[in-house]
């Protein structure tokens, strides 16, 4: 009896077997693209990182982590050929993606003639990031307005003020313990005077 190979691409049940993982891919591309972050002109960070997660997962970083390779001279240097190939592959699907998760109205920004997805990133980049001093003023500005108005979890309130602290601290602007407790306290209601007062009798900081 003839053996017939299922990985043979004379086989008729080959599209069975190759099916399944057609889905899987379609699935997977699916949910990445689903998890790209619109881009708003505010959360350019928070962007730029969820695009190198979602490219990175894809393996279509490629364009993004190496230039592009000469063109080969004579064709038959398939491997070359074939390198070149792929970065071209991760360069134009990068880009789709990226600007899939541009806004038409920002698109334009950026000139039609950039082609290259780390050139296109680092123009974006340069349009939309803030300024580290400009996002520093706004958090402090914010830390030290905030108020607890009496409604809601103080607990909840106070981890605000702590993340607001560490935003600082990751843009080098690093409030000592101490100096953000008091900003807590200052910023607590008269109905909180008796834990003032109790905190402040207290000989350990």
């Amino acid at each position: 009896m003839a053996y017939s190979d299922p990985s043979s691409s004379d086989h008729e049940g080959t599209s069975d077997y190759r099916r399944p993982l057609q889905k899987a891919n379609v699935a997977t591309i699916s949910v990445n693209l689903s998890s790209v972050l619109i881009l708003n002109g505010t959360n350019f960070k928070d962007w730029k990182e969820n695009i190198l997660i979602v490219l990175g997962c894809m393996d279509l970083d490629l364009a993004l982590r190496t230039e592009q390779l000469t063109a080969p001279i004579d064709t038959s240097f398939s491997e070359q050929r074939a390198k070149n190939e792929k970065w071209d592959r991760s360069n134009r699907i990068s880009l789709m993606i990226i600007k899939r998760g541009i806004p038409k109205a920002f698109r334009s920004a950026v000139s039609n003639s950039v082609t290259k997805t780390k050139e296109y990133l680092d123009e974006i980049e340069k349009r939309f990031s803030k300024s580290d001093k400009a996002e520093t003023s706004t958090i402090l500005k914010s830390l030290i307005s905030i108020k607890y108005k009496g409604k809601g979890n103080v607990r909840k309130y106070i981890m605000e003020m702590s993340n607001l602290a560490s935003k600082l601290k990751a843009l080098n602007l690093e409030l000592l313990d101490v100096m953000l407790v008091y900003l807590m306290l200052i910023s607590l209601p008269n109905q909180f005077n008796q834990f003032q007062i109790n905190y402040n009798c207290q000989r350990e900081k």
